[in-house]
């Protein structure tokens, strides 16, 4: 079947694009296999008007009102290959192809955890990675850091401003003298011995001395993994904080003509309303790039 846009990722950022794409009456397929990344969480926060809104709440509502658009059709499934043509480009599944004179990548990154028991069951529920998401519910209560290496200096300076904070080092990396000071400075505390497990509905660390670390909340920074096609189609990448993640330019173009990218999949680091921001233009952009 051919389309004028194929957009492989139908959560938010994906979505967002078709929408734009539906009300130009392009005819737009979304293949989307169900895995949204946030998935795990019960409330997101920080998407103006629907602050709060469970997240699969949202995407049902969105894509309610996506149905509407005569020509966007839906596929639930996973892309499993992607090339070009002389007229654009296909998209295998597991038992169709389909071809679109324009794409767009949406289909976001796989969270790797750090290896830890307790962590993963708790992820999205009291383990976070996002301050400006979860952040505010925590009450001030106090809040862990579980580093990763010298990138969660960037998540002990900033969380003091939701609770006291305190920065397990847990074997990954060795603070220097001047990121000590830093800490102090914002009242950030600072624990070296190794963490053992998590476990409890306020998730408590217990450390390899014994000793167990009660927190409102904990944040850690995940590795992030994007999907295969970027490497079928050659997009160039770029080096983020936890993984590499698509280059594009202000209009969410890849390096590969007629190719767009938008979502966590295009973003060192993303959000609902950074997701949807993105699609739209990704949307608007691919539109556009049909006509001029």
């Amino acid at each position: 079947m051919n389309f004028d846009v194929i957009v492989v990722g139908g959560s938010f950022a994906g979505l967002s694009a078709a929408l734009q794409l539906g009300r130009a009456r392009r005819t737009v397929l979304v293949i989307d296999a169900g895995q949204r990344r946030n998935r795990f969480a019960s409330a997101s926060h920080g998407f103006l008007g629907r602050d709060g809104a469970a997240p699969g709440e949202i995407i049902a509502e969105a894509a309610s009102q996506l149905a509407r658009y005569v020509t966007v059709a839906t596929l639930k499934g996973s892309a499993s290959k992607v090339g070009r043509t002389e007229a654009g480009f296909y998209v295998e599944t597991h038992n169709d192809t389909f071809h679109g004179k324009r794409l767009i990548l949406a289909g976001g990154v796989v969270d790797v955890l750090p290896d830890i028991p307790g962590l993963a069951e708790r992820w999205g529920s009291s383990i976070f990675h996002c301050p400006y998401c979860h952040g505010y519910e925590l009450e001030r209560g106090p809040i862990g850091v579980l580093a990763v290496g010298a990138i969660s200096m960037h998540h002990a300076m900033m969380l003091p401003d939701w609770g006291p904070t305190t920065l397990l080092i847990n074997d990954s990396f060795v603070p220097d003298e001047a990121q000590l000071s830093a800490l102090a400075r914002r009242g950030a505390s600072v624990e070296e011995e190794r963490v053992q497990r998590i476990f409890g509905e306020r998730p408590t660390v217990e450390l390899a001395n014994g000793r167990m670390i009660e927190f409102a909340g904990i944040f850690t920074a995940s590795r992030t993994i994007g999907g295969p096609l970027t490497e079928q189609l050659g997009c160039d990448l770029k080096d983020g904080p936890v993984g590499k993640f698509i280059g594009v330019d202000e209009q969410q173009q890849t390096s590969v003509p007629g190719v767009f990218a938008c979502g966590d999949v295009a973003r060192a680091a993303g959000s609902i309303a950074l997701a949807v921001s993105d699609g739209s233009m990704a949307g608007v952009a691919a539109h556009r790039s049909l006509i001029f």
